[in-house]
């Protein structure tokens, strides 16, 4: 399954986004086991994202090589078992955390590579950055001298409303584009899950985060 589902996702996205980009997949391993996981690395998966702290710690020594990310809430305390071993945290959502990011990543003498989280339909019991602090996120984010900021991740409405959804990805394009021109590091545009991946990639996304629909049911 995971074979005939890896090659799926490879064909739709093999002639690149709406402008031609590139477009990555990368696998959402949230309660997938690892034995999973290397599968699909060992059929041709380069990237992986994992959501929860402990579980990116439990994990991470059994994984056959590949490009890893965070791409869940991190907490503070938290910051050992992330900063140093994964490859990009996606999920700089504030200035408070950028900085605790520096600090750790100052501390081990790295320089930590990370993105931007933005909140784009800006829903409560969603994390990120609301557009209005984005900026501000943004030049924190480049101004700290041990992270390197190579893109932006962003989570979309809660809706079925493919005009909303449509919308939402221009806006979040459009930010990326203004520092992508200030920022030439800054290269991944990471929107669009499972349920609304499609509409995602026609509107600007060069990165995709697919979970179940890749592996299967989560354990």
């Amino acid at each position: 399954m995971i074979k005939e589902n890896l090659l799926k996702f490879k064909t739709e996205i093999a002639n690149g986004n709406n402008l031609g980009e590139e477009i990555t997949l990368l696998g959402a391993t949230k309660f997938v086991d690892v034995e999973r996981v290397n599968l699909a690395i060992s059929l041709g998966l380069t990237h992986i994202g994992e959501n929860r702290a402990q579980e990116f710690r439990d994990k991470f020594d059994d994984y056959l090589p590949c490009e890893k990310h965070f791409i869940g809430t991190l907490q503070k305390n938290k910051l050992k078992y992330v900063v140093g071993k994964a490859d990009v945290i996606d999920s700089v959502s504030s200035v408070e955390l950028a900085t605790a990011i520096d600090e750790k990543a100052k501390s081990l003498c790295i320089t930590q590579a990370v993105m931007l989280e933005i909140n784009a339909g800006e829903e409560e019991s969603k994390t990120g950055a609301c557009f209005d602090t984005a900026k501000t996120l943004y030049k924190s984010i480049i101004g700290l001298s041990n992270l390197k900021l190579v893109g932006v991740m962003a989570m979309l409405p809660n809706t079925c409303d493919e005009q909303v959804l449509s919308l939402a990805c221009q806006r979040v394009r459009a930010f990326y584009d203004e520092i992508k021109t200030a920022t030439p590091t800054v290269k991944h545009l990471s929107v669009g899950m499972s349920q609304d991946y499609k509409i995602a990639i026609k509107n600007g996304s060069n990165m995709i985060r697919i979970g179940s629909a890749l592996f299967g049911a989560r354990d």
